[in-house]
């Protein structure tokens, strides 16, 4: 059975086929939230242990922490605004942690700092990718998120999409990574923009979890960007990509309606 080991410092938590399914909150995330960027570059961390504690409270089993502010020169400065995010986050809460980065130096800086065990998000299937994130998952012994993209963009078609997280697998295996160790991020698609976005994750994920035996991650919010009762479609989506086998979320844990959908989700999977 595939299980993905993810651990703070005083508590672990099992990404599985047969686990409860994995809420990763997503608020600590300067993208998009101009306020929160300019409180971050000017040291202020209110509104980050806020969030970090809500979610947390609200039943997030793991918190995304990305430090991402506009900048000039990331490679400069996010590096060291990881660091003092993930310190700030792991002395408040024990539930373990995903690095969120497009950035490699700021990744590995926050590995360096990271208590116990956790999750890389993420790579690409672009070269330049695979060969910065997969020796550093290698290194220090974590999993990664693989997002089903490469050199040629986001592909509508989900056998393409499939075909990049194979390569991925493939290639974390040449460097020792077990498969266990890669959660594929399938990329769901607006439905708003594509009709059959929902059934295609549906199938995309199956053939993950048969196919290549990994574990799966989203976006989850996306398939209902653009369109209006945003909540609700998206707590119609979890019990629904839940009952297709994925595994874990990155969703908002604060909003009651689709959290009901996944406690009930885990109820109703036994």
């Amino acid at each position: 059975m595939t299980r993905t080991i993810v651990a703070s410092a005083t508590k672990e938590i099992i990404i599985g086929f047969d686990q409860p399914f994995c809420v990763i909150g997503e608020r600590i995330n300067p993208t998009g939230r101009k306020k929160l960027a300019a409180e971050m570059i000017e040291g202020n961390f209110d509104t980050v242990i806020k969030d970090a504690l809500e979610q947390v409270a609200a039943g997030a089993t793991m918190l995304d922490v990305n430090a991402g502010v506009t900048s000039v020169n990331p490679n400069e400065t996010e590096p060291g605004l990881l660091v003092k995010t993930m310190e700030i986050v792991q002395g408040l809460v024990d539930v373990p942690l995903a690095i969120d980065s497009s950035v490699t130096a700021a990744i590995e800086a926050a590995l360096k700092v990271a208590k116990g065990r956790p999750l890389i998000n993420s790579v690409t299937g672009e070269e330049e990718k695979l060969e910065a994130i997969l020796p550093l998952c290698a290194k220090y012994n974590v999993p990664v998120v693989a997002i089903s993209n490469d050199e040629t963009g986001i592909s509508q078609d989900p056998d393409v999409r499939f075909a990049v997280a194979k390569k991925i697998v493939e290639r974390a295996m040449d460097y020792g990574i077990k498969p266990h160790d890669i959660v594929v991020d399938p990329l769901v698609m607006p439905i708003g923009a594509i009709g059959s976005a929902g059934l295609q994750v549906f199938a995309l994920v199956r053939r993950l979890r048969e196919e290549l035996k990994v574990n799966t991650t989203c976006g989850l919010s996306n398939i209902s960007f653009g369109l209006p009762h945003r909540h609700g479609i998206n707590a119609g989506f979890i019990p629904m990509v839940i009952g297709a086998g994925m595994t874990s979320a990155i969703m908002n844990p604060c909003r009651p309606q689709e959290m009901e959908a996944v406690r009930a989700a885990n109820v109703l999977n036994g």
